[in-house]
């Protein structure tokens, strides 16, 4: 349990770390390419505006063309072009020294002459056509300075976010141990609690059951009132050593004697042992069990998880349902499978309550089925300490508990 909440601590920090690296260096670098996007657009204004195109096939028009961008200095490189409607080249004009780039631009002109798009980008080149009166204006503005100094600052800004994110995560796994120190401390005293009360009850239990068996002898074994003393003085004491044990197993101080299980023989054995039981209730234990599972384990703690699993379902499903019960292997686990009908439906929020410590889920707590909550608990504990886990899944009003386990080679 600890560990997962020091895990937790430390991802929720990272989590967190990493959102704001990423709103933050996200923000920057929008807005940076936002910045470049509006400076060319800018260029891209003053160089489209209408030009009147003489009609080349009018003999009256006149033989001089007017000069194409207006007669001012750009701030960055620009290369414009008309084209008649046939697509032929009217004028041009280039800021550019380069013969290199005036064909590139040049050759860039005519794909976007020959695109549908009036507005973009083709290269590192933003670029902007307009259709005039007896042409189409196509300008190009040469944005690849400003973008090899927003990908500088984007490949900086990541790498930077990555060591910090690294060092983030370092120093929270570090200062998860100390946040959840109080915790561990709490919980590693409430377990010592219930260990050590659990062997100081014992003793006055033993002592009222005596009592009790001497009554009987004086009063008869008939007598109700002592009969029900020894019943409930039963149930605590079996209260008590299974509180003990859980918290023995959670501790990691529970001697689980490992030797070879056929695990299929042990579930065929269990579900047969409450076969008389759930067919007074009119209820059907269905079994579908592989023949070769074995795994290495503690026998008498597996009997147990099985048990429990079982008695769970039969329990809690209405009459006259079938229980469906499976034992098998699949990718290198032994997978153990119950799955009944609920007499009511369970939330999401339930199902994650299930393996908790004398949850139940019927509000009232109604205790006429026997129990005290704590064998989902055990079972967990018993999957954990073999390797392996313990899910809860529901379908509608249908509740399937799910053991992994390890298979031994």
């Amino acid at each position: 349990m600890i560990k997962k909440l020091r895990i937790r601590f430390a991802l929720t920090v990272i989590l967190s770390a990493l959102l704001i690296l990423v709103v933050l260096i996200g923000t920057i670098n929008i807005v940076n390419y936002r910045r470049v996007i509006s400076d060319s657009d800018r260029e891209l204004d003053m160089f489209t505006r209408p030009v009147d195109m003489p009609d080349m096939n009018d003999p009256n028009a006149p033989s001089d063309i007017p000069n194409l961008p207006p007669m001012m200095m750009p701030e960055t490189n620009v290369y414009s072009a008309v084209y008649d409607d046939s697509g032929k080249l009217i004028d041009s004009f280039a800021t550019w020294n380069s013969m290199y780039a005036n064909q590139t631009m040049e050759d860039y002109a005519l794909e976007v002459l020959s695109g549908s798009k009036e507005r973009g980008f083709i290269g590192d080149c933003r670029f902007a056509k307009q259709v005039q009166n007896g042409g189409t204006l196509v300008v190009l503005v040469d944005c690849g300075p400003g973008l090899s100094s927003f990908r500088t600052f984007l490949r900086s800004s990541i790498l930077l976010s990555l060591g910090c994110l690294v060092i983030v995560s370092i120093a929270a796994v570090i200062v998860s141990g100390r946040a959840v120190k109080p915790v561990a401390e709490s919980y590693e005293k409430q377990k010592r609690f219930i260990t050590d009360a659990g062997h100081e009850i014992k003793t006055p239990l033993a002592i009222i059951n005596a009592d009790a068996d001497v009554l009987l002898s004086e009063l008869g074994d008939d007598n109700e009132w002592v009969n029900d003393i020894k019943t409930q003085t039963r149930r605590l004491s079996s209260l008590t050593n299974n509180l003990i044990r859980l918290s023995k197993m959670e501790e990691g101080r529970e001697a689980l004697k490992y030797t070879k299980v056929d695990l299929s023989s042990l579930v065929t054995e269990q579900v047969n042992s409450f076969k008389s039981i759930a067919s007074s209730d009119d209820k059907e234990l269905v079994l579908n069990c592989d023949e070769t599972v074995k795994i290495e384990g503690d026998v008498d703690s597996l009997r147990e998880l099985v048990s429990i699993l079982v008695d769970n379902a039969v329990k809690y499903s209405p009459e006259g349902e079938k229980i469906d019960i499976s034992c098998c292997s699949e990718n290198g686990k032994a997978i153990i499978k119950t799955s009944n009908k609920t007499s009511q439906p369970l939330d999401e929020d339930e199902i994650g309550k299930l393996f908790d410590r004398f949850y139940r889920a019927d509000p009232s707590r109604n205790s006429d089925k026997g129990g005290f909550g704590i064998g989902l608990s055990t079972a967990k504990a018993t999957a954990e300490a073999h390797g392996g886990n313990i899910t809860a899944g529901k379908d509608g009003n249908r509740i399937t508990f799910t053991v992994n386990l390890p298979i031994s080679q």
